[in-house]
């Protein structure tokens, strides 16, 4: 029987056998989760372990790719904003409670999360050949997601060869970088490495007491590993947001990144456009980085010569609770369903600072527009999940050169008319456009009063 439908969107397909079948499929591994987080299968060996993450990844994958292939290619975010879960419906709201509650968790409870921390030994014997602990369950959840719902975006976005390039460089990074690198360090007796982390975002990597407890531990990697995050916060972080723009990092190598654009497409639109989210942002993520700056120094003033009385610590662990945990964590990624995918990357993150610094003033990283050719369709600015009003920039034809904005071509790829293209190019022509364009925007200004009053 046909269903009919007065809305000019269509409602969405009903879900085939295959789409069934990948979610009960998904369904089976996460209750074997929830249950394995109260402790139901204690001792009873590696079959749950690989029965869960089996039904996950392939419950995941079956549904998610199915669901995007069986429509043609192409942007397909009919009834997005009218969805329960990614319209901030009832829906999102019980999604945020879970995920907040599970970070909540994660980062103050650990030690009630020994049940499913046990069943991740199979996993942590195998790479670390040790038992597994609640970072290393972590991140091979985190890990999980990003490649899960990696394959779903390429499918998604399969129409877009940048897309697809920049998903596949977050799972390898995740999966790589993130995952294995640190595993495989441990397993050798080495330390502790995760190469696409580094100061100001992995702030304790800085630290005193980390860099004494890493030079004076005599293994063979130690001087490699502090001198790698020297290179990348002195060397490489300037020079690759020079030629790059912050995108190098924030859309292609950051694990928070790399969930946000994965786990977390589905809800980019949610971010908020306004002047005033606009200037909010501004005072909280430059704060951040004046607050780890600041800290960083007081820490190092105290070990050396000791004039803050132990101050340093109580900084040091004030940043950790609300910026390590509670910002980048609980409210980064527990608020997706309600605030947008890029909540900690667009108003706490001191990395995205630091880089947004560089590309505003001196990069070779632009948006360029064509003006002639927008309709105003809105679509650019909806789907930025940094909140940036693009189609306000299209619409004058002007260089979006924003240092909120992390590369990740979403506006160009759900525009309709090629309007947008991310590229490269001189520093000089990129400024010296941008000031001819806003003196003309001016001088607009002032002549039509003129030109009215002649009229009259």
């Amino acid at each position: 029987m046909l269903r009919e439908s007065h809305s000019i969107v269509p409602p969405d397909p009903q879900l085939d056998a295959i789409e069934r079948s990948g979610l009960a499929i998904l369904g089976i591994g996460l209750v074997l989760f929830f249950l394995a987080l109260f402790e139901q299968f204690t001792g009873l060996g590696s079959w749950v372990f690989f029965t869960m993450v089996s039904c996950i990844i392939a419950g995941g994958v079956i549904y998610g790719v199915r669901h995007h292939l069986k429509r043609p290619a192409g942007i397909q975010n009919n009834n997005i904003v009218k969805n329960t879960f990614t319209g901030v419906g009832s829906g999102g709201w019980l999604l945020g409670v879970v995920i907040t509650g599970l970070y909540t968790a994660y980062y103050f409870y650990s030690g009630h999360l020994s049940g499913i921390t046990r069943v991740f030994d199979p996993l942590s014997e195998l790479l670390r050949n040790r038992a597994a602990d609640i970072w290393f369950v972590y991140g091979a959840c985190y890990t999980i997601a990003v490649v899960v719902m990696g394959i779903k975006a390429i499918a998604k976005y399969r129409h877009s060869k940048y897309q697809i390039i920049r998903t596949c460089s977050i799972m390898f990074c995740q999966f790589g970088f993130a995952f294995m690198v640190p595993s495989i360090m441990e397993r050798l007796n080495q330390p502790y490495f995760l190469p696409n982390y580094f100061w100001p975002l992995e702030y304790k990597a800085l630290m005193p007491d980390k860099v004494g407890d890493l030079l004076n531990s005599g293994k063979a990697m130690a001087g490699f590993v502090f001198g790698w995050g020297i290179l990348m916060t002195l060397i490489a972080t300037p020079v690759l947001t020079y030629y790059f723009g912050k995108r190098w990092y924030c859309s292609w190598v950051c694990g928070c990144g790399g969930l946000a654009n994965t786990a977390g497409d589905s809800f980019r639109h949610l971010s908020n456009k306004s002047r005033s989210a606009w200037q909010v942002e501004r005072i909280m993520i430059y704060s951040v980085l004046v607050f780890v700056v600041v800290m960083t120094a007081m820490v190092w003033l105290d070990a050396w010569w000791g004039t803050l009385g132990g101050a340093s610590l109580t900084v040091r662990k004030v940043y950790g609770f609300l910026i390590g945990a509670v910002f980048s964590g609980v409210i980064g990624v527990g608020f997706y369903p309600l605030l947008g995918s890029r909540v900690w990357c667009r108003f706490g993150c001191p990395m995205a600072a630091v880089l947004g610094i560089i590309q505003k003033f001196k990069s070779r990283f632009r948006i360029t527009t064509n003006g002639a050719q927008c309709i105003s369709c809105g679509n650019c600015s909806k789907y930025c999940e940094m909140g940036i009003d693009v189609r306000w920039y299209a619409q004058r034809g002007q260089d979006i050169v924003r240092s909120a904005c992390v590369g990740c071509g979403m506006c160009s790829t759900v525009c309709p008319r090629g309007v947008l293209n991310l590229e490269n190019g001189p520093t000089d022509q990129r400024e010296e456009y941008q000031f001819d364009l806003i003196a003309s925007i001016k001088a607009r200004q002032l002549e039509a009063p003129k030109a009215s009053h002649s009229n009259d």
